[in-house]
């Protein structure tokens, strides 16, 4: 079994900056791509990026491409979310998840789910 584990999440002021980390650990060689998800208020879960097992492929929705960017260090079992130029509508709970195909997806089609970290950004 892999568990994920996301933190760096907090508040920040629109244009602002944050780093999201999700720790994974167990059963990691079994972990191929990975990706970052959210879930606003009131909405349903959304994709946010993906990234291959060997970081050379990644992918991005449109409402943050150019401004997050996502990056793994297998070595430290760890991926990360570069934050930058946050919006208000940026505001949601982030959640890592993980498959054990190397291919990374939008869909939720992933195997292993951290529990989420908030983030808030304000105007």
């Amino acid at each position: 079994q892999v568990q994920l584990v996301e933190s760096g999440g907090g508040l920040v002021q629109a244009g602002g900056s944050l780093r999201l980390s999700c720790a994974a650990s167990g059963s990691i060689f079994s972990i191929g791509a990975m990706g970052w998800f959210r879930q606003a208020p009131g909405k349903e879960r959304e994709f946010v990026a993906a990234i291959s097992w060997s970081g050379r492929s990644t992918d991005y929705s449109d409402s943050v491409k150019g401004r997050f960017t996502i990056s793994r260090d297998n070595a430290k079992n760890t991926v990360y979310l570069q934050m930058n130029s946050l919006k208000p509508e940026d505001t949601a709970v982030y959640y890592c998840a993980g498959r054990n195909d190397v291919r990374p997806l939008r869909t939720q089609d992933y195997d292993y789910w951290g529990q989420g970290t908030q983030v808030t950004v304000s105007s």
